[in-house]
């Protein structure tokens, strides 16, 4: 729902003090590209495309080219892959190509990030980089990261840790602690 992928059949859903809900598809796809950024479990990179042509899609589909170029470029650098700029993406690896996705995600600088096993197919020492990378930005550009993982201890100390378990959510991660709330 927060993705707005999907839309509820009862209640709100508010972003940024926007009512998503009564917004038209248009809208929706206009709101979700600057709004929202997506980093999937899998890559989902274009392949006929370059590394950096994929991270650029995001700020074109959205119309704001003006810094888009040097902006990637930066992104790009901050996740290890300022010398795969101008390569096509079914020629990198797979670790390679999820921290393309985490550029992609993050190109629109966007108020919330929905990451879908964001470090899944990386080594341990490029995932810390990328936790880090995702905490300074969620600090620099005032983000809010919502992260679904299987692997929690890797992200060490976060804001608010929801645990799902059997259909429930719980606050916290520890079971002798977690309190139920939905």
């Amino acid at each position: 729902m927060i993705g707005l992928l999907d839309r509820p059949t009862n209640g709100k859903i508010f972003i940024d003090g926007i009512d998503t809900t009564t917004l038209n598809d248009d809208k929706i796809s206009s709101f979700r590209n600057k709004k929202l950024g997506f980093i999937f479990q899998f890559s989902n990179l274009l392949s006929d495309l370059t590394v950096l042509e994929n991270v650029l899609l995001p700020r074109q589909i959205a119309g704001t080219n003006d810094t888009a170029e040097k902006d990637a470029k930066d992104l790009l650098k901050a996740v290890g892959l300022e010398d795969q700029l101008y390569k096509r993406t079914n020629k990198i690896s797979g670790g390679q190509a999820q921290r393309a996705a985490i550029a992609r995600g993050l190109i629109n600088k966007p108020s919330i990030v929905l990451a879908d096993e964001p470090t899944g197919n990386l080594d341990s020492l490029t995932s810390e980089t990328i936790v880090q990378l995702m905490k300074s930005m969620a600090k620099k550009l005032n983000q809010t990261f919502i992260i679904v993982t299987h692997d929690r201890e890797h992200f060490g100390d976060v804001d608010k840790v929801i645990t799902i378990k059997d259909g429930k959510a719980f606050k916290g991660d520890k079971p002798s602690e977690m309190e139920i709330i939905a």
